[in-house]
């Protein structure tokens, strides 16, 4: 792997920095690639890696971030404290194939989330739990007691269409109030009742003190860290990477085959159907000097009183020894970089428009999250990521490598 910053997009670049890119450009446009791909997080890099060293293919892969890794991108901040730099990302999975495959990148870290939401002056469990209930109501109920306890709370709802629905039918309205509709406001921007149940029927609600935030078989971090995850899968010498960079102007001055994009799949028809709607966030990154702020690595604030969404402590993520800590406000936002597709079915209509758009366009394949306009976990993109590869391999008729 090659890595080199657009001398044209990065202010302060040396001279000799300068010098090397000129000469990439014009070595580039000379050798050409089989493929150029759009974006280095996981859905890019993972097919640049498979595409060069399963299929022996010349993958140059660009970016206009100046970082590899897309949003699951770590560092050290000036304290030498890891942190993620756009928020907790937690992996976890019940795909042994997508553990298999990024176990040859990295080795891991077991780690069991744990989410705290501050509701009613107090911190407790999230998602809803036995210790949750018994906290709020003052209780000491047994499993078998908080089952009724939600059944006769609940109110059932004959069609679920809604975020709002799912957890109505589940725990009721006061449980919705305190825990979802105001936290799910702030972090889409619209109210539970207008967006897809898909959105909190993400969330279990247990009867029992289980207190993991997710159910799946392998919860684990990358033991050094998700960007050293990424350079290990970029470091094939067939992969050539440029970070810094706009892929308008790459295509114009390097040869390639095909094209894979991950980027907006409405960026990359200039919006001529219209904008597709995505939520982006502000982060607020703190370091404090102190060994721990809180006492698990998320706690949610649900509340309309704080313009936050959540508080992340990253050395319960990482299991760093560090004598400070930091700490990242999130405030969920308009404008911005698109990190969720809202998922509402007008906005599920313009994709299909998209979609319908794409396949006059068999040169392109679009993957990942935003190419898709899905709401996928790491692992969900991981997943396609090699099945989109072994579909071109065949259409292309790839014989692999020995």
């Amino acid at each position: 792997m090659r890595v080199l910053n657009d001398a044209n997009q990065q202010s302060g670049a040396s001279r000799n920095g300068k010098a090397a890119a000129s000469r990439d450009q014009r070595g580039t446009a000379a050798e050409g690639f089989d493929y150029l791909i759009v974006g280095a997080g996981f859905a890019g890099s993972v097919m640049a890696e498979r595409l060069a060293a399963q299929y022996g293919q010349r993958v140059l892969i660009v970016d206009r971030r100046p970082h590899i890794g897309g949003n699951a991108y770590d560092e050290h901040n000036s304290d030498g404290v890891l942190i993620h730099r756009y928020g907790p990302h937690i992996f976890h999975t019940n795909a042994q194939r997508v553990v298999d495959y990024l176990s040859r990148f990295t080795e891991w870290r077991p780690y069991r989330h744990r989410v705290l939401a501050s509701v009613d002056g107090m911190l407790v469990p999230m998602p809803i739990n036995l210790t949750t209930l018994n906290l709020l109501y003052s209780l000491n109920l047994s499993p078998e007691q908080a089952e009724a306890f939600l059944a006769a709370r609940a109110e059932p709802v004959s069609e679920i269409r809604t975020s709002e629905d799912v957890v109505v039918n589940k725990v009721g309205r006061e449980l919705y109030e305190k825990f979802f509709r105001c936290y799910t406001r702030k972090q889409w921007g619209i109210d539970p009742s207008d967006l897809d149940r898909s959105v909190t029927a993400r969330v279990p609600i247990r009867t029992t003190t289980e207190d993991s935030y997710f159910n799946d078989v392998f919860q684990c971090m990358p033991r050094e860290g998700y960007t050293r995850m990424f350079e290990k899968m970029l470091s094939h010498p067939n992969i050539e990477v440029k970070l810094g960079t706009d892929y308008k102007e790459v295509r114009k001055r390097v040869n390639f085959g095909k094209l894979i994009y991950t980027g907006p799949i409405d960026e990359y028809f200039d919006h001529c159907l219209g904008k597709l709607p995505y939520r982006s966030l502000i982060f607020r990154h703190e370091t404090l000097d102190q060994e721990f702020f809180q006492s698990v690595a998320v706690v949610n604030y649900p509340s309309e009183s704080v313009r936050h969404t959540r508080i992340t402590e990253y050395k319960h993520l990482t299991g760093q020894q560090h004598r400070k800590t930091s700490i990242t406000y999130e405030y969920p936002n308009d404008e911005g970089d698109p990190y969720y597709p809202i998922p509402r079915p007008a906005n599920a209509a313009l994709f299909k428009r998209y979609q319908a758009l794409a396949e006059f366009h068999p040169e392109v394949t679009f993957a990942g999250r935003l190419g898709s306009y899905r709401y996928y976990n790491m692992d969900q993109v991981v997943a396609q990521a090699l099945s989109t590869v072994e579909r071109i391999a065949e259409k292309e008729g790839m014989n692999q490598v020995a």
